[in-house]
């Protein structure tokens, strides 16, 4: 089928661009219930590859990923408490970590970081599925202060990942609020949205400035993922933490196998 003629679309066909929309709207419901949306829609976007490089796939996923949640940050405020005091802090420390992140993007080999990655979230999926009780309901670690501390900081560090490489950023921050703070795996998820889109925003400021957003491709995905992120917190408010859990555990292993595959294939 022949390519598209829009300005912003990076001359991709109809039938990749209605690939793409389902892909986004899948994308958006996973990322708002726990994260890992980026397994979907990313490499969707390095398929049909639009702008022919790489680097406008990563730059449009952003837009699109924004944008999504976003709205599922205002879902989850109008179905569940939102402990903004906290999540705010934790979300300007993650956006200044994802900036500097992205900065130092190209300083690390990527077989490198994705092997302490998929060590890592070996580690998280294996101490989540021992503890069947861990995050079903609130188990406060901290006093006020130091878990806001605690909240930045580990913010800034994920951040950083984020604006660096990745994949596994929600799972990762689900697990620092649910295993370290000590969050039920619901408000967790709902605080992890606020910071990713803190540190979608930091990774655009990247992006921005070099020209590499498509914005037409990535305004009819964000519409799609939009669509998949207000279905995907409503469905984790209706059914609770126990729920965000299992699908937690869920994406955690799909980011294993698909980094092992990536590391097994080079």
């Amino acid at each position: 089928m022949s390519a598209l003629d829009w300005p912003g679309f990076g001359e991709i066909s109809l039938a990749g661009l209605l690939f793409l929309c389902l892909a986004a709207a899948l994308a958006g419901a996973v990322d708002a219930v726990v994260g890992g949306g980026g397994l979907i829609q990313l490499p969707a976007l390095l398929l049909i590859a639009p702008g022919g490089q790489p680097l406008y796939a990563l730059a449009t996923n952003k837009v699109a990923a924004v944008v999504g949640t976003a709205s599922a940050v205002t879902t989850y405020a109008r179905r569940t408490t939102i402990d903004w005091w906290s999540a705010l802090p934790m979300a300007l420390a993650a956006f200044s970590g994802a900036v500097g992140g992205a900065a130092f993007a190209g300083a690390l080999a990527p077989g490198v970081l994705n092997g302490v990655v998929l060590v890592a979230l070996v580690g998280v999926g294996l101490y989540t599925w021992r503890k069947p009780e861990l995050g079903v309901a609130e188990t406060p670690r901290f006093k006020r202060v130091a878990q806001i501390g605690v909240m930045a900081l580990g913010g800034a560090v994920i951040g950083f990942y984020d604006g660096l490489a990745g994949p596994g950023t929600g799972a990762f921050l689900v697990f620092l609020l649910v295993g370290v703070v000590g969050f039920a795996f619901l408000r967790a998820s709902a605080t992890a949205k606020i910071v990713n889109v803190a540190t979608n925003l930091g990774a655009l400021l990247y992006f921005i400035p070099a020209g590499k957003v498509l914005w037409g491709l990535g305004l009819v995905l964000a519409v799609c993922n939009v669509a998949g992120a207000v279905f995907g917190a409503r469905l984790a408010v209706r059914r609770g933490s126990a729920f965000v859990r299992r699908v937690f555990l869920t994406v955690v292993v799909a980011l294993v196998v698909s980094l092992g595959w990536k590391a097994a294939v080079g």
